[in-house]
């Protein structure tokens, strides 16, 4: 150890800085995931079970490049990065044979997240060559860094699909049909539609073409999930499995019992985890998942009424994977003990049979206070000009012991009559709380041609097999409805009572009759 004395002569003697023996140690080497700032690593699974359908762990491979190399996936495992399969049964568009890959791949790799490759598959050599030739012309197009970052990761495999080997041609033949995913965690995924709501094809049976950058979205859904998976992971919760893969078509109910009262005050967060699979693995997503997007509530009893704990939008054919958190309602289960529980997601007349899985997840995440009461304030209805008759201000004593109080509302817009309302119109909803400025919502996204399509960073399914990236009116088909919560700690008096008032309006006025559904539940929310 080296010690400087304030004031000495450093400039002479042994033993001076200066004669220290260079520092020769090698720095440690940083791992790739996060010298690249992917974040979470999950190591190669080599034990396996592995399969061939969605959900199951993909094996090693030994692919034949069109570069003369063989890819193996074990030896290319990171632990952060993504594998899209792009066959050329995926073309331009209904009226356009030509495969999808065959345009618009530099347009993927300059809107994909880096830690992903690209697999091109043609079903005959001349496709094999057309793929080696696109994938030539992108790469000569970037500079040198760029270049040497996706040689790694754009690949064609120089077999037609119909020998591919292994288990990647049992997927092509199969669930990956029209594409397929190994995931950041090794697993099968689907591929779903890349049509783009931006490139007008009138006169196709789908009248719009699609565009190869969509698959860059589903590298985006894959790095959600990762980190997603880290907070999951770090948050030590108590699972309370309510269904575990029963496919269920419209609604289900069932008694669980919570933790005791006593363990239930030590939890601050409650997390709804859902997973909605096809109801046959065998089979590709579309057609085999529900068509439409429907409503999907999960509802705890209170005697005999029903309360929402929570509100999510079915996908367009695809499957989904949400976890919504919805702590306030932990209000309506801080008794505990056995309580019965109804999830529910399609009309009775259009049922969707679904693999279900559906957790509730219990946590204490350190906030130092609980939600300890729920007072219900305002509900919508038909929206027309009669939807704030009869609407009286809510008054609600605040607890002197309460730490935060928090207005709580889902509000989402259903129907298209009139202006398109409610679904694809900005409808408003004014909450006010003792005189003071009021807290407006509302949904200037509605009625916008793309403006789903930003809800994959809030865990949306894309590349659905539908309409889903227009904007909706508080919605997005495939996506969890995320509470509206406002702190209005500063607005209320602990130990005295608080008004509030609500009222609903368009474009700042009446809205006219006509103009669909607005499904509001909405909640003042003590946190002790």
């Amino acid at each position: 150890m080296w010690i400087w004395l304030v004031g000495c002569d450093r400039s002479e003697g042994p033993g001076t800085r200066e004669d220290a023996p260079p520092d020769t140690t090698p720095a440690p080497e940083v791992p790739f995931c996060e010298a690249n700032g992917f974040g979470r690593t999950v190591p190669w699974n080599d034990e396996g079970p592995y399969g061939v359908v969605r959900h199951t762990l993909a094996a090693d491979t030994a692919l034949p490049m069109a570069d003369g190399t063989s890819f193996s996936l074990a030896a290319s495992w990171k632990g952060c990065e993504s594998y899209v399969f792009l066959p050329d049964t995926l073309t331009r568009s209904d009226t356009d044979p030509r495969p999808i890959w065959s345009r618009d791949l530099r347009l993927l790799v300059d809107q994909s997240a880096k830690n992903a490759h690209y697999f091109l598959l043609a079903s005959d050599r001349d496709g094999i060559r057309t793929a080696t030739d696109e994938v030539a012309r992108v790469l000569d197009g970037m500079d040198e860094s760029e270049r040497g970052w996706w040689t790694e990761r754009l690949h064609v495999v120089n077999r037609p699909i119909p020998d591919v080997p292994g288990w990647v041609g049992e997927v092509l033949a199969g669930v990956g049909v029209i594409g397929f995913a190994v995931d950041r965690t090794q697993v099968l995924c689907g591929l779903g539609s890349l049509s783009d709501v931006t490139r007008s094809n009138p006169g196709a049976d789908w009248p719009w073409e699609n565009n190869l950058a969509g698959a860059a979205l589903e590298v985006d859904r894959f790095n959600v999930e990762a980190d997603r998976a880290d907070v999951l992971e770090a948050a030590d919760a108590t699972v309370l499995p309510l269904w575990s893969g029963e496919v269920l078509s419209q609604f289900a109910e069932i008694d669980a019992t919570l933790p005791s009262a006593t363990e239930m005050a030590g939890y601050d967060t409650l997390e709804l985890d859902v997973d909605m699979r096809c109801p046959d693995p065998n089979l590709p997503e579309v057609g085999n998942c529900g068509a439409w997007d429907y409503l999907a509530q999960l509802f705890v009893y209170d005697g005999d009424e029903r309360i929402e704990l929570g509100r999510f939008i079915t996908t367009y054919h695809r499957e989904a994977h949400w976890v919504l958190d919805v702590s306030p309602m932990l209000a309506h289960l801080q008794a505990g003990g056995e309580r019965r529980f109804r999830w529910e997601w399609a009309p009775y007349w259009n049922v969707q049979p679904t693999e279900t899985r559906l957790s509730l997840r219990l946590s204490n995440q350190g906030k130092g206070m609980r939600p300890t009461s729920a007072v219900r304030l305002a509900t919508g209805g038909p929206f027309g000009a009669a939807y704030n008759e009869g609407r009286e201000p809510v008054t609600v004593d605040i607890p002197a012991t309460a730490k935060k109080v928090e207005l709580v509302a889902n509000i989402t817009g259903h129907g298209a009559g009139t202006n398109q309302c409610a679904e694809f119109c900005d409808h408003e909803h004014t909450f006010t709380v003792q005189g003071n400025d009021p807290h407006l919502v509302s949904f200037p996204e509605a009625g916008t041609e793309t403006g789903c399509v930003a809800g994959v960073a809030d865990q949306m399914t894309p590349n659905q097999w539908g309409t889903w990236w227009f904007g909706r009116g508080g919605w997005c088909p495939g996506q969890p409805v995320i509470p509206h919560r406002v702190d209005l700690t500063d607005e209320v008096t602990p130990g005295a009572s608080a008004t509030l008032s609500y009222a609903g309006s368009y474009a700042g006025g009446v809205p006219p009759d006509g103009s669909g559904d607005i499904l509001l539940e909405s909640w003042l929310v003590v946190w002790e």
